[in-house]
């Protein structure tokens, strides 16, 4: 293969830095560049920022685009409903007008809609989109703020996902994907059947809740979940709704932000488990590292937090 250069956006993120650290590894791998720039959920800015970058292949000629998308451009639409390892020809949508799963659905289908665009010196642009599972690891921003608001109730972590079953897939195996994905773009022997498709990521995490994962997690260091009884889900549901009716009805004279929406209740509470048969067949995607490695590597990141928390609590009493 040819020497090439990577430009990785995002890549000062959760992600984007374990992208990073595998593709400066690769093989006749030249250049790695970053573009890090913080966008709002907004349904413009995202789908707008994305197009941005597809005209800007074109005209810099850049043969291969990934988009990281995510599995809630597929869903789920109700809490009630049941998807259980979805794949790629099931054509799951999400209905949602939240701006996070809209914005990525918009953004995807451009990228998708770009494979086989001519760029500018003549020669072909080729994408593709992974749609990774609920990313866990060491460094997860959203599972820092779970573990930081436990250690602040004493270990107690607020129980919000008791009813969903998840396949949570590890940040390494996720970029290990993408890596798989620039490799299969460049190969001609792969290259036409990974051209404009997308693909389902996951590993061999197990099947388990949020609240589980979080749980499992952080054990090892005296967390426990909370076991008080919890408003049944129905009502909450019912709750969410008057929230954003009143958020809808204040929003000439006020901006009120509700607590949580129906759409976070939906994700958070939904069976929702993906297959990752089709990334194996095209890309030759095995997870790199196993459940237990992933829950290891987790679990000593989460006891870092812990004695940072122990550390702040002592300088304040000093």
């Amino acid at each position: 293969m040819t020497r090439w250069s990577c430009l990785v956006s995002g890549g000062g993120g959760f992600l984007g830095k374990n992208i990073i650290h595998m593709l400066v590894q690769e093989k006749e791998l030249q250049e790695v560049r970053v573009l890090d720039k913080v966008l709002t959920a907004e349904t413009k800015e995202t789908f707008s920022s994305t197009c941005k970058m597809l005209e800007a292949c074109l005209q810099a000629n850049v043969p291969v685009f990934i988009y990281t998308s995510t599995i809630e451009v597929a869903g789920p639409n109700s809490y009630k409903e049941i998807i259980q390892d979805a794949r790629e020809d099931q054509h799951h949508e999400s209905t949602w007008s939240a701006p996070y799963p809209y914005s990525k659905k918009l953004a995807e289908k451009a990228v998708l809609k770009a494979n086989g665009s001519m760029l500018r010196n003549g020669g072909t642009l080729y994408t593709c989109a992974l749609r990774p599972s609920y990313i866990y690891g060491e460094g997860s921003p959203f599972l820092s703020s779970v573990f930081n608001m436990a250690l602040k109730n004493n270990g107690m972590l607020l129980s919000t996902a008791k009813f969903s079953l998840a396949n949570p897939v590890y940040v390494g195996n996720v970029a290990w994907a993408h890596i798989l994905a620039s490799r299969a773009l460049r190969d001609p022997n792969k290259a036409p059947n990974v051209q404009g498709q997308f693909y389902y990521i996951s590993d061999d995490s197990p099947h388990q809740s949020y609240d589980d994962l979080n749980y499992n997690m952080s054990k090892e260091w005296g967390f426990r979940l909370d076991s008080s009884l919890s408003i049944p889900l129905s009502l909450l549901y019912w709750l969410a709704f008057l929230m954003e009716m009143l958020s809808f009805l204040l929003r000439p004279v006020y901006n009120y932000q509700p607590p949580f929406n129906r759409f976070l209740l939906t994700i958070s509470q939904s069976v929702f488990t993906v297959s990752y048969k089709k990334a194996q067949r095209d890309l030759g995607y095995e997870p790199l590292f196993s459940w237990e490695e992933a829950k290891q590597k987790t679990a000593q990141w989460v006891g870092s937090l812990v004695q940072q928390h122990r550390g702040t609590l002592k300088s304040k009493t000093q």
